[in-house]
């Protein structure tokens, strides 16, 4: 039996942002502002939410990058986390040694966990090195949460992977600028069933439109809110995280104990 504490409603925030290119400072206090008035125990930002996307160069990229978990931008969150009692997963470009990663962190007051992309899209190629962290899943209050980047919606192995590991809810910090992400996402908490939020922004940014179109999904692949293509805001929805721990389809079929891995070899 499922705990008084486990049925908590679960306060979800998603924000959707419009950041000017290089401007980390105004791009994190404009997003700031947008959360403050709201209460969430768990917030996702878009990928590169601070920095901008649309970098022409490796050395573009390295201006605004920073280590993690001690950087400008993992420091603020860890304050401002441990003053809203909450946790933050936002995107950034990492600095480590000599190499760039497309990365998010998940910051929890003093904890700060770095994700980085797997699977790198179109000219970031250029400037960043493929993830090797590999998925994982973190606990925020009681919920199983699990990391994704933008690209990585689209190999159905990521999200299986993070509910295979027992994520309840999918972070996915995400700068879509292809139409089929939010759709696409319908069918990962489909065929998971699990929670996911899609962070993403919207604007132009040298030649690139951004689709905006952030979301919340239900593990049953239903919209449970979803932002415009041009909406600045912020939203924090209650969800019941517990739910994602159900993965019935049928009272004949359980959605990870029928699978035949064996058979799904190349």
């Amino acid at each position: 039996m499922i705990s008084a504490v486990a049925q908590a409603p679960f306060r979800l925030g998603v924000v959707q942002n419009s950041p000017r290119f290089l401007k980390a400072k105004q791009n994190v206090s404009a997003c700031l502002a947008l959360m403050d008035g709201l209460a969430a125990d768990l917030w996702v930002l878009p990928e590169l939410f601070a920095s901008g996307y649309n970098f022409r160069s490796k050395t573009e990229a390295a201006r605004c990058a920073e280590r993690v978990p001690d950087g400008p931008l993992c420091s603020l969150l860890k304050a401002w986390t441990a003053a809203k009692d909450c946790a933050v997963v936002a995107g950034l470009p990492e600095k480590a040694a000599a190499r760039l990663y497309n990365s998010a962190v998940l910051v929890q007051g003093p904890k700060a966990r770095v994700y980085r992309k797997t699977h790198l899209f179109g000219n970031e190629k250029r400037f960043f090195r493929p993830g090797d962290t590999g998925f994982w899943v973190s606990d925020v209050k009681g919920v199983k949460i699990g990391v994704m980047i933008c690209f990585d919606w689209f190999f159905p192995e990521s999200a299986r992977t993070l509910a295979l590991k027992g994520a309840q809810v999918l972070a996915h910090s995400a700068n879509l600028v292809l139409p089929w992400g939010p759709e696409g996402m319908k069918i990962r908490s489909l065929e998971n069933r699990v929670f996911s939020a899609t962070a993403n922004r919207v604007g132009r940014e040298r030649g690139l439109r951004y689709i905006g179109q952030s979301q919340v999904v239900a593990p049953n692949g239903g919209l449970l809110a979803r932002l415009g293509e041009n909406e600045v805001r912020a939203f924090v929805l209650e969800i019941d995280p517990w739910t994602a721990k159900d993965k019935k389809v049928h009272p004949a079929n359980d959605l990870f104990e029928d699978r035949r891995p064996s058979f799904y070899k190349r």
